[in-house]
Formats: structure tokens, C-alpha cells, sequence
């Protein structure tokens, strides 16, 4: 983001969004790095499917109650052992890439790990975002922040693809060090005030979350939107398979059509940072949904490198039109006490979206090819904004951000 867009927050807020930065770029890199080792291993999709389901697993059995913990404790600590836990996972897999002892399992077992740090990272940072800026900067706030880590993914995956040449255990290890620079700056956050939840520990305490959505139509549509259309419209576990075998590249290639969705999601959100949205948001989040899936349609067509990277960027732009909205409704409506638990549930439905959402996309195209499995996930997005115009009105019909 440009130091523009960031004018008027707190320094607590500026460190906040670096640290995001440097944590997305080494997920991401750490992304690219697995994609392409473990296809490089087994040419299986399956396999690049699984390494998806690995992270989605531990991630939606373990957020409810991360939801609950950030709840109680201080929202920074829990976010920066999320970042240690992924340092840990970088450092191995550096390690074993170095002494040639990387294997699938291998692989896979440090998913699962991935999986569980981000039980930790999603609803803690989510958590807390909205008590280091005013509620009137909540929205452009979102944007910034939202705007910092797509910049992440541009720069981690393309930066990862590029030095992949000299080796994956040189991605893990730049990965590791940007970890570490990450848990810095969240130990540079002020701790920010805070309304501790006291409400006993029960089935009831953990599930709040779910209860709170449930009450809240506008919300759920636009959670429960975002989740079945990256679910259906998500290419990214294929990626490594339209790079090599359909677009004819390396993993340069890979690195930038990973990026290509970001590229579009920053130019969005830099405008949102100066242009908040105003006016009909209901209408233009689902329009924005459609566009994406279109798009998906593009890229499963395209033979093009050039053309399939277009359609890629503009599926982010669309995609983060979606996210500001989504996530501002969430946290204008949330009390303090409870965001913990209801950032948990919105994290385990972006964890689905995007881990099922590869395992999806792997699964179909071992049955229907690639190209195949792009092209039903984009039909299927159509599908999904067309019935939940119909099934919540509220959310569609939706003039303003605030209430």
C-alpha cells in the first residue's frame, strides 16, 4: 500500500499491517515452494489437492476453539505464536531440502502443521484489526490492511518462483526469516484495549459464534457468498499444473500466476483505501462474485500466458470488492467480547473456501482434467451468486456499509 493509504492510523496499526506483510509473503513463497515440490515428486493432482486438505483439517477443527482463546487472552500473543509455528514448518522443510531427505509425507505432515497455525493467525489478527483504528476508519481500514497482504501475495509467490532456481530450501529459509521479522513487529503492537469475555466455558460459549451469524442474515449471506464461490471458482492448487502443462513454463511462471490475483486485489484495494465504498454494496458484492466467476471461465479456456495472467487479475480486483465488504459487515456488527469467536467462524469459512476449495479443484480434475475443473467451478460460482440473490434479500438489497 502507498504511504497515502495509510495516513491517519495509529502505529500500532502500521506495524500491524507490516507484520501481515511479511507473514503473507512467507506463506505464500512456503506455498509456491510445496506446490511445486511435491508435483515435482509425484506428478499427482491428487496430491496437490491433499496438501490442501492437510491445512483445511486441523484448521476447522481447531478455530472454534482458537476463536474462543483469543477471547480471553491477549489477541497479539496468540497471533505471534501462529507466526513461530510457521517458522518452525519453514525451518524443517529447509532442513530437509538441504539433506535431500524431502519426501510426500514429509510434505503433507507439515501441512497439517501449516493447518494449525492458522487456527491461531485467522481470528486472532481478524480479532484485533478492529481495536487498533476508529470505528469511522474501520472500513478503510479493511481496505489497507486487506490492500498489504495482497501485496504479499504478490511479491511472496512471485519472489518464491524466482528463487526457487537456486533451490527450495532457499525459498524456506527467506520464508523462515521473514517469519521472524513478522513475530517482531506483532511484539511491537501496543496492547490494545479490550473487552475480555467472562462467560463460563460451555458448548454454548464455543458455539456463540455460529448463534451470532445465524442472527445475523446480512452477515451469514455475505460469509456464507465468499465461501461456496472460491469453494466452486478456485484454481490455485491447479496452478502448478496449468504451468507446466497447458501454459508451457517454469516456476517463474508459477510464481507469477500466483501473484496475478493479488496484482488486481491491490489496485482495488489502494482504491478503496481513498474510495471507500458508498452506496448499493449488497448489488455491488454480488456483481463483484459473478465477474469472478466469468473469469475462472477465461482461465480454464485460455492457452495464453498472457491472457490466462489477465484473467487472473481481474478475478482478484472482483474478489477483493467482496472481501472489504465482507469483512467490515462482519466486524460492525460484532461486539468486542465476541469477535474472537465470530472471526473464528468467518476463518473456518475462508479456511473451507480456500483448503477444500484446492482439494475441490485437484479432486475434479483427476476425474475431469484441468481444464475440466476450472470450468465447472466457474460455472458452478454463476450458479451460487444467481440463488443467493433469492436466499438472502437483505444482503443483496444492502445500501450502506454502516448501520
Amino acid at each position: 500500500m502507498s504511504a497515502a493509504s495509510a495516513e491517519g492510523f495509529s502505529p500500532s496499526f502500521r506495524h500491524f499491517v507490516v507484520a501481515r506483510l511479511f507473514g503473507g509473503a512467507a506463506q505464500q513463497m512456503m506455498l509456491v515452494a510445496l506446490g511445486w515440490q511435491i508435483y515435482a515428486l509425484t506428478a499427482s493432482a491428487w496430491d496437490l489437492g491433499l496438501v490442501g486438505l492437510m491445512q483445511f483439517v486441523p484448521a476447522f477443527l481447531l478455530t472454534l476453539p482458537a476463536g474462543h482463546l483469543v477471547d480471553r487472552v491477549d489477541r497479539r500473543k496468540v497471533m505471534g505464536a501462529a507466526m513461530l509455528v510457521q517458522f518452525a514448518v519453514s525451518f524443517v522443510l529447509a532442513w530437509a531440502s538441504v539433506g535431500g531427505w524431502v519426501s510426500r509425507d514429509l510434505i503433507l505432515g507439515l501441512s497439517i502443521a501449516i493447518g494449525v497455525s492458522r487456527a491461531l493467525q485467522m481470528p486472532s489478527q481478524q480479532a484485533l484489526m478492529p481495536s487498533l483504528v476508529p470505528l469511522g476508519q474501520l472500513a478503510r481500514g479493511t481496505a489497507v490492511a486487506s490492500g498489504a497482504a495482497k501485496f504479499a501475495v504478490i511479491g511472496g509467490p512471485a519472489l518464491g518462483g524466482f528463487i526457487y532456481v537456486a533451490g527450495a530450501e532457499v525459498v524456506y529459509g527467506v520464508a523462515a526469516a521473514f517469519l521472524l521479522a513478522a513475530t517482531v513487529f506483532v511484539g511491537m503492537i501496543h496492547r490494545p484495549d479490550m473487552q475480555m469475555s467472562r462467560e463460563p466455558v460451555s458448548i454454548r460459549s464455543l458455539l456463540a459464534g455460529f448463534t451470532f451469524l445465524w442472527q445475523h442474515k446480512v452477515v451469514l449471506g455475505a460469509i456464507s457468498l465468499d465461501l461456496f464461490a472460491v469453494l466452486l471458482g478456485s484454481v490455485t492448487a491447479l496452478m502448478p499444473m496449468f504451468a507446466k502443462d497447458v501454459l508451457d513454463t517454469g516456476p517463474w511462471g508459477l510464481g507469477l500466476l500466483r501473484s496475478s490475483p493479488a496484482i488486481g486485489a491491490l489496485v482495488v484495494a489502494i482504491w478503496l483505501a481513498r474510495n471507500p465504498l458508498d452506496g448499493r454494496v449488497g448489488k455491488k458484492m454480488f456483481i463483484a462474485v459473478a465477474i469472478y466467476g466469468v473469469t475462472m471461465l477465461v482461465f480454464g479456456y485460455s492457452t495464453t500466458f498472457w491472457l490466462s495472467m489477465l484473467a487472473l487479475v481481474i478475478s482478484g480486483g472482483a474478489d477483493m470488492v467482496s472481501v472489504v465488504i465482507r469483512l467490515t459487515l462482519v466486524q460492525i456488527e460484532t461486539p468486542d467480547d465476541m469477535r474472537g469467536r465470530v472471526s473464528a467462524v468467518n476463518s473456518t469459512f475462508i479456511g473451507a473456501s480456500n483448503e477444500l476449495g484446492d482439494f475441490r479443484a485437484g479432486a475434479t480434475a483427476e476425474w475431469l482434467g484441468a481444464v475440466g475443473s476450472v470450468l465447472v467451478g466457474g460455472i458452478g460460482t454463476l450458479l451460487v451468486a444467481a440463488l443467493w440473490v433469492k436466499i438472502f434479500p437483505t444482503l443483496a438489497s444492502r445500501d450502506q456499509l454502516m448501520p
